[in-house]
């Protein structure tokens, strides 16, 4: 938990200061609790990032060892892991085919920015480093934030299975933003799919995502569009879209919201992803025999990546 780029920190959810002492810390956690208890009016998702804010820095070893983690203090011998390029897989099992650089753009443009930001002509020894990337301007963040959004999903469907198969980055326009993230091909239907971090918790109103971590962004909207591009230039017909965000800003694992041009549409936490692929989102129509053949040939044939 909290280790997006974008995601409020433990102390931001408890709304305190690091330094503060151990007294004041279990102060400021009960008053969070009935701040936001859904019996009071408060956000139910946000109620729960309290309780998990509080399960991670509300011990001293707990406190200490996340302080650590996210650079709130230094430890030369403390490891970091959350934010590092994907490592290379060992495993042997067989994997869904795949193809494309997930998040590769977006995570070569922060390298770029991080730098220029930071590094102002000097090296930059660690661009992942925690307390470097905290303090670094959203827009920087948020080119991390997504790219580590787009590999999870990847890992995720890459551990599938051979039934799967999946074209990351798929590009829509010359403009590297105009892409849609991942088309998977299945046994349960084609989905476009969007891997998303707004590092918030989002609501939902009239068929989109809404919240002020959302801004005035239309993700399922544009999710739509560009999957519209890809089925007429492949001319393939999409059985759902999936857009995927972190657990801790869902308050359920699956949220439908409704069809567009009979296309149904669901947001699902990143944990119930794999789930959803292999039993198929609800009301999409299945594939199989020769016309699964037929999708991938079509997709492959037509697919320009960022």
């Amino acid at each position: 938990m909290f280790d997006s780029p974008l995601s409020a920190s433990a102390y931001e959810i408890l709304e305190v200061d690091p330094s503060v002492d151990d007294v004041e810390l279990r102060r400021a956690y009960r008053l969070r609790l009935r701040q936001t208890h859904p019996d009071t009016g408060g956000d139910a998702a946000v109620f729960i990032q309290v309780q998990r804010a509080w399960e991670l820095i509300g011990t001293p070893d707990g406190r200490a060892a996340y302080d650590r983690r996210t650079g709130v203090s230094s430890d030369d011998g403390a490891e970091w892991s959350g934010w590092r390029p994907p490592s290379t897989r060992t495993d042997t099992r067989p994997r869904a085919r795949s193809y494309g650089h997930p998040g590769g753009w977006r995570r070569e443009r922060y390298l770029t920015l991080i730098r220029e930001w930071a590094g102002r002509g000097v090296e930059v020894p660690n661009p992942y480093d925690p307390a470097l990337v905290r303090s670094a301007p959203r827009e920087l963040r948020r080119l991390l934030a997504d790219a580590l959004a787009e590999e999870a999903t990847a890992r995720t469907v890459s551990d599938l299975g051979m039934g799967f198969t999946v074209w990351h980055d798929v590009a829509i326009s010359t403009d590297p933003d105009d892409k849609l993230d991942h088309v998977v091909l299945s046994p349960s239907g084609l989905y476009g799919i969007m891997s998303e971090d707004f590092g918030g918790v989002v609501g939902f109103r009239r068929g989109e995502i809404t919240g002020p971590s959302v801004g005035t962004r239309a993700p399922v909207t544009a999710t739509l569009a560009r999957m519209r591009a890809v089925a007429k230039a492949a001319r393939v017909k999409f059985g759902g879209a999936i857009v995927v965000l972190p657990d801790d800003d869902l308050s359920q694992a699956v949220t439908p919201l409704g069809s567009s041009r009979g296309v149904p549409v669901v947001v699902v936490r990143r944990s119930a992803l794999a789930m959803v692929l292999r039993q198929g989102v609800p009301g999409a129509r299945s594939i199989g025999g020769n016309e699964l053949f037929d999708v991938r040939t079509r997709l492959q044939h037509t697919v320009r990546f960022v």
